[in-house]
């Protein structure tokens, strides 16, 4: 009795998945013509390999799309906000990449069965605060700069003493300006960057070494001046400009992609945030210093740091606003439920599974 209603519902199931499949096929253009598929370069959810688009996202629709029975072609969108828009326009049937399920999106297009977690994290350059520049900047705000500048009138005045004092009293002494204030430069130096003397003739006995022995106390004081302070502002910077998490943002220029929701999030917590169109140009103002961190999907930024592990970029902090991926279709499209349907099916095979695999690896 019991393998009747089974087979009944299996049968029901069919049907409705063949029902699904003309509706999908016959949903755009009078019935006839292909879907067509918005995509948006996400890696690793949406790349293009030799003019081709792949991916984990792509190829997800591949599968749903051969399960529907549908053909389709694809339209490739610079923003994520423009796909967003193309979708709620209706001027594309399905939107395909890591798109964030959301409220406010959900009030203007339709989302099918989400298909992975996900959440935001922060990208950061491992080596912001090294630079010359910013150790530059950073003596002069410490006030050593000045200090500085102080030093060398004084070893512009010692070098043109020791002349003096040597074309007077060292017989031995360059005869020519040039070459006898290259030489006193050269002393002066020795003293102030090394502490040491370089081999001199002592003119004046005891009182000669004794002279010797306080120019090098002044070198020593001074060499130690300019290495503590040179340390003391790398120390300061290196501390003062590394980001751990959410807590160390505010007052800083954050990148963001535009229409995502690492955008909405900077804007409702307030934080300073810049627009970028794509990965690349996000990831080349954090480089140079432009902004200090990337808020992004978690997977993204992980897949990028793995991908180019010579460049100095470190995914740092917890997960925060976990959020879930979905395709997306124009208000009440009949592909909506087809496509939850093939999603779940996806997900009963291990298909979905076994794509996370493949693009990060057994543990994510």
């Amino acid at each position: 009795m019991g393998t009747g209603p089974q087979r009944f519902l299996r049968l029901l199931g069919a049907l409705l998945l063949i029902l699904a499949s003309s509706l999908a096929s016959h949903a755009q253009d009078g019935g006839s013509g292909k879907l067509k598929v918005g995509i948006h370069d996400s890696p690793p959810f949406v790349m293009h390999k030799n003019g081709q688009p792949t991916g984990m996202a792509v190829d997800l629709w591949k599968e749903l799309a051969d399960e529907l029975g549908v053909t389709y072609e694809y339209q490739v969108f610079p923003t994520v906000r423009g796909l967003v828009d193309a979708t709620a326009d209706g001027q594309i049937d399905v939107a395909v990449t890591n798109l964030t399920v959301t409220r406010k999106r959900a009030e203007r297009i339709d989302f099918t069965q989400p298909w992975f977690d996900a959440g935001l994290r922060l990208m950061v350059n491992e080596d912001r605060g090294s630079g010359f520049a910013a150790i530059v900047q950073g003596l002069r705000d410490a006030g050593h700069l000045q200090a500085y500048g102080w030093l060398a009138f004084v070893v512009v005045a010692a070098t043109v003493f020791l002349t003096l004092f040597d074309r007077r009293f060292n017989p031995d002494f360059p005869g020519t300006w040039r070459d006898g204030m290259a030489e006193s430069f050269y002393s002066v130096m020795s003293v102030a960057t090394s502490g040491r003397l370089p081999s001199r003739k002592n003119t004046f006995g005891w009182i000669g070494r004794v002279m010797q022995a306080f120019w090098l106390v002044c070198g020593i004081a001074v060499l130690a001046y300019v290495t503590s302070s040179v340390t003391s502002v790398m120390t300061t910077l290196s501390l003062s400009s590394q980001i751990h998490g959410l807590e160390d943002l505010p007052g800083r220029t954050s990148g963001v992609f535009e229409g995502s929701v690492a955008e909405e999030f900077a804007r409702d917590e307030g934080l300073r945030a810049r627009n970028y169109d794509n990965m690349d140009a996000a990831v080349s103002a954090l480089l140079s210093d432009d902004i200090a961190a990337i808020i992004g999907d978690a997977p993204v930024l992980e897949y990028y740091a793995y991908k180019y592990p010579g460049e100095p970029l470190d995914v740092v902090g917890p997960l925060f606003e976990p959020d879930k991926y979905a395709f997306a279709l124009p208000p009440n499209s009949p592909l909506t439920r087809p496509l939850s349907l093939a999603i779940l099916s996806a997900k009963e095979k291990s298909f979905i599974e076994d794509l996370r695999i493949k693009y990060f690896g057994e543990a994510q």
